[in-house]
């Protein structure tokens, strides 16, 4: 049986308890998890913290752009092993994990390892003095990612941390914990030095995760998932004023106009709501519709959920996975009956599939799309995460704005229109950190990735997360 090991100091190291990793597409044990205690969450810190004030706290900035590429290419020769090892832990079909995380996985370390190359910093000359800034790292940062992308969004943020010079202690989800331990490998082969990165496994309150948020000698944290535990956090971290960055929940919404291209917008409307079986926090939830296309684009929607294949991931033909566990496909299941009881209709799905007894102990779930619902519901106004759509109509562009930004999550939204003028007008007046115009999740990395409201603090890639992973020193000089 494998065993997934923390990683401290550059070493693999043994918990006191331990806790299993389930496979949700059949139920299966993936391996037994070492949890770290407290005491081990302190070592993991007080690693990181000597590799900061020693030799990674002294390597030059050349030095750690060619170690991230090499990370890169690394992780292009173990492609497979992290394939397997993503696909085990979240079910998903094995080309989305192979585009969506592996592939995006070493893009990130090179991006990273781009963006710190080209910086540059404000330097300021007049007739009385030089001012100059000098960047230097935030030191330890704790990074907490969640399950939907395992690979993606941790690579996501220790790329850029690492770039900047700070060393990290990983919390991964206790739902999918092999890729970052995996990762430890592949960092350590690649010649950086150790305590640079270091994994404690665990949970999140009463375990490594609390120890982590609330240990002293952690310099930032950055988090992503739920908004009740970045609140969380927020407390745990505010009597030391430390810096936070977090990517928390979404209630996404899209606004297709009476003249967009429909086959396009039904296309991106699917993609948007039923990629890894809407478990991406940019993934639409709300769909506004112009009245005149309302039945066209609801029914073209359902067509798209009742054509959905459920499957092993390694079966081409295959186009979607399990939620990532029991739990929470009961409380996905639990907005079913919350849609019903709030009056809704049900225009495709909203059940479990009837599968064959090797996937029958797996955590499926089909979509499920309704109409008949206002923006008061429980539906509209709660993540969900799962996939779902409620779709409702409107009749003009000043009503699909605000019932679109009637919300208390900002993260992401698409608008679909060819009105190119109308496009720009709407998309910049929705109230997210990142508006899509006729397509979704297509993005450039050194763009600014992060939301308003309840959807999270900060912004990352490119220069966004240079400004969060280090800090700048001004320096005067009289003339």
């Amino acid at each position: 049986m494998t065993e997934l090991r923390n990683f401290v100091g550059g070493r693999f190291v043994d918990g006191g308890a331990a806790f299993d990793d389930i496979n949700p597409v059949d139920g299966s044990l993936v391996a037994t998890v070492h949890e770290a205690s407290a005491e081990l969450v302190d070592s993991a810190v007080r690693a990181a913290r000597r590799a900061v004030d020693g030799v990674w706290g002294r390597c030059p900035a050349a030095e750690r752009v060619r170690l991230l590429r090499r990370i890169a290419d690394l992780i292009d020769e173990r492609f497979d092993d992290l394939l397997a090892a993503e696909v085990a832990d979240t079910g998903k079909p094995a080309p989305l994990a192979a585009e969506l995380d592996i592939t995006r996985a070493a893009a990130n370390f090179r991006a990273a390892a781009d963006i710190v190359a080209a910086a540059g910093l404000d330097s300021f000359l007049t007739d009385k003095a030089l001012n100059y800034a000098i960047r230097k790292p935030v030191g330890v940062v704790a990074v907490i990612v969640p399950w939907n992308l395992p690979l993606l969004l941790l690579t996501w943020k220790v790329a850029p941390a690492l770039a900047s010079g700070n060393a990290v202690v990983v919390k991964p989800s206790e739902e999918t914990p092999a890729t970052a331990t995996l990762l430890a490998e592949i960092i350590a082969a690649a010649g950086v030095p150790d305590g640079v990165y270091n994994v404690v496994h665990g949970f999140g309150p009463g375990s490594a995760g609390e120890s982590l948020t609330r240990h002293p000698g952690i310099d930032a944290v950055t988090f992503t998932g739920e908004s009740r535990t970045g609140a969380t956090i927020m407390r745990a971290v505010a009597d030391r004023v430390r810096p936070v960055s977090f990517e928390l929940g979404g209630k996404n919404a899209a606004i297709v106009f009476d003249d967009a291209d429909l086959g396009e917008a039904i296309d991106g409307l699917a993609r948007s709501t039923f990629t890894n079986t809407g478990q991406i926090c940019l993934c639409t939830e709300r769909i506004y519709v112009q009245r005149g296309v309302f039945d066209e684009v609801v029914a073209g929607l359902a067509e798209r959920a009742r054509s959905l294949r459920f499957g092993r991931p390694d079966d081409p033909a295959t186009t979607t996975g399990p939620l990532i566990s029991q739990q929470h496909k009961e409380k996905v299941l639990s907005y079913y009956d919350i849609a019903e009881r709030e009056g809704a209709t049900l225009v495709a799905g909203g059940g479990v599939p009837d599968l064959d007894a090797g996937l029958a102990k797996g955590s499926w779930i089909q979509p499920a799309l309704w109409t008949g619902l206002d923006n008061g519901s429980r539906i509209m106004r709660e993540e969900i995460f799962g996939p779902v759509a409620a779709i409702a109509p409107f009749d003009t562009e000043e009503e699909a704005v605000k019932l679109a930004n009637d919300s208390d999550y900002g993260l992401a939204s698409a608008v679909w229109t060819t009105n190119l003028e109308r496009g720009h007008r709407v998309a910049g007046a929705m109230n997210v950190g990142m508006s899509w115009l006729n397509t979704w999740y297509l993005r450039d990395l050194r763009s600014p990735f992060g939301g308003n409201k309840l959807s999270g603090i900060g912004r990352e890639g490119g220069a966004h997360s240079l400004h969060f992973y280090s800090e700048t020193t001004n320096v005067c000089v009289k003339l």
